[in-house]
């Protein structure tokens, strides 16, 4: 009896194992503040010249010149930030929680700042590179990358792998211009504008069939997961390619010229100064990727088929034994998230032109790094989906500065972001339990 009484609590080594865990948070902030730090100073010094222009509305006219200003005192707040935050990591007092988070958001923006008066510094000539605004090209490019950041979320909670969002995307981008194409040039009681609801639906039912396939081949006959998709990017390129060589010449205008989604204002908030018109002077396919991030989160968190669809996901057989069947639930989480990464694929053709091989570029294996930095869950994959989007942008943007930046660094820097996020950059994050896992009714 004395022995037992004296047999001491094995918790008390819990303190030191967070401890230490704390000691490691803390130094990963500080060599990354103050890396982050010592290239801010480096941009300062660097810069003879600190004038900088920016122009705010549309392109440069007579009319419409950019305005200068001082890029030093941007520079010079973004280096201090940076040095507050790295004091308050140095003696671990950093803030956790969203606190943590808005903190870190600012210094990123400040990083930005310092790395665009650089960049734009030392102007030469009377028609120097002014910056423009970020965020229409940034919308632009995510609503494809949030469409497939959705189509990877709905489908990895219910435990299915979803390597295929990239197959999806093409074949969603040829056949929204096929039937956008075709509703124009044949159907002519429909007005133009309805045409493109057109690519829409064609860019629903590809997305939705390679969807089936993906849900056909991986839970009805048990194939690899990652295997299947990968398997399905190829086909998806492939027959997409074979399509457009079936196209003549002198049928493109029927078969390959879409009608193109018009922007629709929404009054009062596209006249917000600077971000008015970026944020809500967008076409359709903008709007239903604003709605959609909160109505998957809704589905997912909200709903009795929310709550199947995460408990196939963590542990199919427990489901199966309370009534739920595990691969009914995931052929509709498959199919669902088809429906996304079909509006994602029709969203190249419907807001550009004309279809063009591998005009996705690789962005459906982006949306699928979106959904793992962003832990799966929808919002967090949209937000991640948002700033690779950014990323993408800024590419486009500062290629007009080939002497200060090359463009081999710009072209990499959207996957360089990819490779570290999936790399674990964005902490510990775990899958769903039973994602990529088969079942069968014999387990």
């Amino acid at each position: 009896m004395t022995d037992v009484l004296e047999t001491p609590a094995p918790a008390a080594a819990e303190p030191q194992i967070r401890d230490r865990a704390d000691v490691r948070r803390q130094i990963k902030l500080v060599v990354v503040l103050a890396l982050v730090l010592l290239a801010e100073i480096w941009f300062k010094l660097k810069i003879d010249d600190p004038t900088v222009s920016h122009l705010f509305k549309g392109p440069r006219t007579k009319d419409n010149p950019p305005v200068e200003f001082d890029g030093s005192i941007v520079s010079w707040v973004a280096v201090a930030l940076t040095a507050a935050a790295l004091l308050l990591a140095i003696v671990n007092r950093y803030p956790r929680g969203w606190v943590g988070v808005l903190i870190a958001v600012v210094i990123g923006i400040g990083f930005y700042g310092a790395f665009l008066m650089w960049a734009y510094a030392d102007p030469t000539g009377a028609f120097a590179p002014a910056m423009t605004n970020p965020i229409p090209g940034t919308i632009r490019i995510a609503t494809a990358l949030v469409f497939g950041a959705l189509a990877g979320v709905l489908c990895e909670r219910s435990g299915v792998v979803n390597i295929a969002i990239e197959g999806q995307f093409i074949v969603g981008a040829f056949f929204g211009s096929v039937f956008s194409s075709f509703a124009v040039a044949s159907i002519a009681a429909i007005p133009l504008f309805w045409c493109p609801v057109f690519g829409l639906l064609g860019g629903i039912l590809a997305g939705v069939g390679v969807a089936a396939m993906l849900a056909f081949f991986s839970l009805r006959y048990y194939v690899d997961q990652v295997v299947v998709g990968v398997v399905l990017v190829a086909f998806g390129y492939g027959i997409t390619s074979f399509l457009l060589g079936q196209i003549p010449d002198d049928r493109e205008e029927q078969f390959n010229n879409p009608g193109l989604l018009e922007a629709v204002e929404i009054p009062v908030l596209v006249d917000i100064p600077y971000i008015g018109t970026a944020l809500f002077g967008q076409n359709l396919l903008v709007y239903i990727a604003y709605v959609s991030v909160p109505a998957v989160w809704f589905l997912l968190f909200q709903t009795r088929w929310g709550l199947r669809v995460r408990s196939v996901g963590e542990h199919p057989k427990a489901a199966d034994t309370v009534g739920i069947d595990p691969i009914r639930t995931r052929w509709q989480a498959v199919l669902l998230g088809g429906v996304f990464a079909g509006l994602g694929g029709a969203s190249f053709t419907l807001s550009t032109g004309a279809f063009d091989k591998e005009m996705t570029a690789g962005l459906g294996f982006i949306s699928l790094a979106a959904v793992i930095m962003g832990r799966w869950h929808p919002v967090y994959a949209a937000l991640a989906a948002v700033m690779f989007g950014f990323l993408r942008n800024l590419r486009d943007q500062l290629s007009i500065l080939d002497e200060k930046v090359p463009g081999d660094l710009l072209a990499a820097l959207p996957y360089i972001a990819t490779i570290i996020a999936v790399a674990g950059f964005v902490g510990r994050v775990r899958a769903p339990a039973a994602d990529g896992q088969h079942y069968r009714k014999s387990d």
